[in-house]
């Protein structure tokens, strides 16, 4: 009976590992939407002090894939969205929202999106 058992048991390791394996990276535990309003707001912020020419987001998450996005916040390197003052001014919560949201709408996202 405990050999049956071993067996089934593990079979079931055999089975599921490599299907949870699969969904193991969701992305970035942040509130994408919350992160799609939140970059909004630092865009027309920027804008309204004269860092950016419009006060629409130029960077879209489609300009990227899911990994070259990580690498953009990982290493927090912002120089291409311009404004480094606001973002150096958000909180942490705040640049997981983003990167929620980006990561959500990558290139190689199901659903890749840009901001309009």
């Amino acid at each position: 009976m405990l050999q049956k058992m071993m067996i089934v048991f593990a079979l079931t390791l055999f089975t599921l590992g490599p299907v949870s394996a699969a969904f193991a990276d969701d992305g970035p535990d942040g509130n994408h939407r919350k992160g799609k309003y939140t970059y909004r707001k630092v865009i027309k912020a920027c804008h309204e002090n004269g860092g950016v020419d419009s006060p629409t987001p130029t960077v879209s998450p489609a300009d990227m894939t899911r990994a070259e996005w990580k690498e953009v916040f990982e290493t927090r390197n912002f120089e291409a969205f311009g404004c480094q003052a606001q973002w150096d001014a958000l909180d942490d919560q705040d640049i997981l929202d983003i990167y929620a949201y980006f990561y959500e709408f990558a290139k190689d996202s199901p659903s890749p999106a840009t901001c309009g």
